[in-house]
């Protein structure tokens, strides 16, 4: 099982960025998948989650109207589009999913959001 994301990098506020989730060793299709994020000195929050049936999505109340989450399971991709971004969207962001009680995270991608 592997996740791999890219995507991140430094962007001014009000810019956006589009986050990707190469997902391997699994069948996406089968499971929701979410996006967190840690920033410095912080627990890692969840983002927004996507689930496989009916591709339902939930978003922290900090990203909503920003943020969307989506998924491409003939690609084996997740995407997260960020817009307007933020100073305190300055994070890293692991794509996450969870089988059978056990959690499964990428090795993250630093997002910067600054002028």
């Amino acid at each position: 099982v592997q996740l791999v994301e890219s995507g991140g990098g430094l962007v001014q506020p009000g810019g956006s960025l589009r986050l990707s989730c190469a997902a391997s060793g699994f069948t996406l299709s089968s499971y929701t998948m979410s996006w967190y994020r840690q920033a410095p000195g912080k627990e890692r929050e969840l983002v927004a989650g996507i689930t496989n049936i009916r591709e339902i999505t939930n978003y922290a109340d900090s990203v909503k109207g920003r943020f969307t989450i989506s998924r491409d399971n003939a690609k084996n991709t997740v995407y997260l589009q960020m817009n307007s971004l933020k100073a305190e969207d300055t994070a890293v962001y692991y794509c996450h999913f969870r089988r059978r009680n056990t959690d499964y995270w990428g090795q993250g991608t630093q997002v910067t959001v600054s002028s």
